[in-house]
């Protein structure tokens, strides 16, 4: 959480209301900095029905994490469009039902801690208040908890919790920038999906594992499987965790 951020709980009353009658609506979708996650690129490339690396080199870019030393993909937004989200348009979210987990979100923000000796999640919460959107003072009678249930962020908040335990593992691992053979097996097996499936049954990428035929068939029909072995997959290749055959 930064310090403009104002802290929140799950009770807390939101005071919120985004609708397409409000004066800034879509502005939040410009002047655009956004990050995607694995899980959002694999929403989003199922919901557009091209491959991942279509998705890719279309909609995005790629750079560095200052923190993590790893591979980060943001939306690549057009500055003639006054850097505008790609798929927003008059009417609003072209992708509204696969959007990033960021957008359902906002106007929260939300940290986590893991307890190392539990793994227990702890969540915290942080409301953003920013000029631009006039959604504030609007009394709904929502709490934070009943906002985020209806913007159906939890299994995206679940899935994105995934790459924060990878992420801290690296840090602790392998600190610094990741380059060369290691970024691009992050990449692989993260965001480009249909690409590391390719390699997987068309390349043998997986020869050296003993893998069996009722994972590989789901590995091979379903992309949330296909994630999720991806990041064991990861573990194993650069922190020579053992490979993991659990769904």
């Amino acid at each position: 959480m930064t310090e403009d951020m104002i802290p929140v709980n799950p009770d807390t009353l939101m005071q919120f209301d985004c609708n397409c009658e409000n004066k800034c609506f879509n502005d939040c979708c410009r002047d655009l900095n956004q990050a995607l996650t694995p899980y959002d690129v694999l929403r989003l490339k199922n919901n557009l029905g091209i491959s991942s690396q279509d998705l890719l080199k279309a909609y995005t870019s790629l750079h560095y994490g200052p923190g993590s030393g790893l591979p980060v993909i943001e939306f690549k937004p057009n500055p003639d469009k006054g850097y505008e989200c790609p798929f927003v348009t008059p009417q609003g979210c072209s992708v509204y039902k696969d959007r990033p987990g960021s957008c359902r979100m906002y106007p929260l923000a939300r940290a986590i801690t893991r307890s190392r000796q539990t793994g227990e999640i702890q969540e915290y919460f942080g409301l953003i208040e920013e000029p631009h959107c006039k959604g504030f003072g609007k009394k709904t009678g929502q709490t934070v908890k009943q906002w985020l249930k209806g913007q159906n962020v939890d299994k995206h908040n679940k899935e994105n919790d995934k790459l924060i335990e990878l992420i801290s593992l690296k840090n602790r691992i392998l600190p610094g920038k990741l380059e060369g053979a290691q970024a691009d097996i992050f990449f692989l097996a993260l965001y480009d999906l249909d690409e590391f499936r390719g390699q997987i049954f068309e390349q043998d990428l997986l020869k050296e594992f003993n893998i069996p035929d009722d994972i590989l068939v789901k590995i091979k029909t379903d992309d949330q499987i296909l994630l999720n072995f991806g990041i064991d997959w990861v573990k194993h290749r650069l922190f020579g965790i053992e490979l993991s055959l659990g769904e």
